[in-house]
């Protein structure tokens, strides 16, 4: 009986608790985030909290690690040289169903590598990376518009920097057979994200 009594007060505090949340939730917006330390920290907080940008700088920190140290060192400057242009030109569209199609398409492409362990050669690292670096980017700044100032894309280019530079370092050193499955495994969650994206997008038409 007490057993009973204890799971309706529990149960009771949860509902008053998530309705608390609902009545004190701010309404989300799509602006760039502000943290109050200026349009660096705004665009590196913006970047994190963003998985359609993270994603495929992850997927490609993990095909450049598993490919060795001469393709991770060629993406990581590849990408975020890449990264900086397309974010100064700002041409990509930054919402809506052509951004969708571009971030799955990436997503699925660079899963469907890292699934397969494809051996490819390293100038074609080097064009996925720059493709990756140069639409994202350039989706980027069109999707945050005159928010981003110049200061905030070398904020995000040192965190896509940083990022790749982690990753790929902890992907490289791997000789162990079943940790490079794992990063495979990863690989093949990736290229599922990139469909489930791509059925969304379709959806949404």
């Amino acid at each position: 009986m007490a057993l009973a009594h204890l799971r309706s007060k529990l149960r009771f505090g949860g509902l008053a608790g998530a309705g608390l949340l609902l009545l004190i939730s701010r309404p989300a917006t799509a602006h760039l985030l502000s943290t109050g330390m200026g349009p660096v920290y705004d665009s590196i907080v913006h970047f994190l909290l963003s998985p359609e940008y993270v994603a495929p700088v992850v997927g490609l920190a993990l095909l450049a690690g598993l490919r060795g140290p001469d393709h991770g060192r060629w993406a990581l400057f590849a990408v975020t040289g890449a990264w900086l242009v397309g974010a100064g030109l700002g041409s990509a569209p930054g919402s809506g169903i052509m951004a969708s199609f571009v971030t799955a398409g990436t997503c699925l492409v660079l899963g469907v590598f890292i699934a397969a362990d494809l051996r490819i050669p390293l100038m074609l690292t080097v064009i996925l990376a720059t493709a990756v670096g140069f639409l994202m980017g350039a989706m980027d700044a069109a999707a945050q518009g005159p928010a981003l100032r110049m200061n905030g894309v070398l904020g995000i280019c040192a965190t896509v920097f940083v990022l790749m530079a982690l990753a790929t370092s902890l992907i490289v050193p791997l000789r162990i057979l079943w940790l490079r499955i794992a990063v495979r495994v990863a690989g093949s969650w990736l290229a599922a994200l990139g469909l489930l994206l791509v059925g969304w997008a379709l959806r949404a038409r």
